[in-house]
């Protein structure tokens, strides 16, 4: 939802259950990326969404594939930023797969707040800090909350939600 053409989304998201999933490196970026998340969802009128920390990127989208049935959006926040090894593309790419595949899967909206960066320049200027160009966090909790608030007026309800599979945990 970036750069020259993004919309502009205003959206009514009281009454929905939103849970923000965050990654935990590079503490200054995650700061900024949740802080413009939790912006957004006060904006939409999201009440108490809940707030989950994972260790890292890649662990988003377990977190996400467990919080999906009990909620009807979800914020996916992480930054990757590029290094001298061939792991900045599985980790971007596992990311990608894995939460597009959780919000396909479960019906339920997963806002992508995942910064994927050559340096750590690009990630603080897209992590809605003071002097940031972008607030990735807001656009995602904001992308989110207008999918999950289109999709109930679709269907005239909120989201169906997928049952979590047989012994797991609700």
């Amino acid at each position: 939802m970036s750069g020259a053409g993004s919309p502009t989304v205003r959206t009514d998201g009281r009454g929905l259950r939103v849970a923000v999933v965050a990654a935990s490196w590079h503490d200054e970026v995650m700061d900024g990326l949740l802080a413009g998340a939790r912006r957004a969802l006060d904006e939409c009128g999201v009440v108490a969404p809940l707030v989950v920390r994972v260790p890292g990127t890649v662990e988003l989208s377990v977190a996400c594939a467990r919080l999906a049935p009990s909620h009807d959006a979800l914020v996916a926040l992480g930054v990757v930023v590029r290094g001298g090894t061939p792991h900045f593309e599985y980790v971007c790419q596992s990311a990608t797969a894995g939460l597009t595949e959780v919000s396909v899967r479960s019906g339920v909206p997963v806002g992508f707040g995942v910064l994927t960066c050559d340096d750590d320049a690009q990630a603080l200027d897209r992590a809605g800090l003071p002097g940031s160009r972008e607030d990735k966090g807001h656009e995602a909790a904001l992308a989110a909350v207008a999918t999950a608030v289109v999709l109930r007026e679709a269907v005239g309800e909120a989201p169906a939600r997928v049952p979590a599979p047989v012994g797991e945990a609700r």
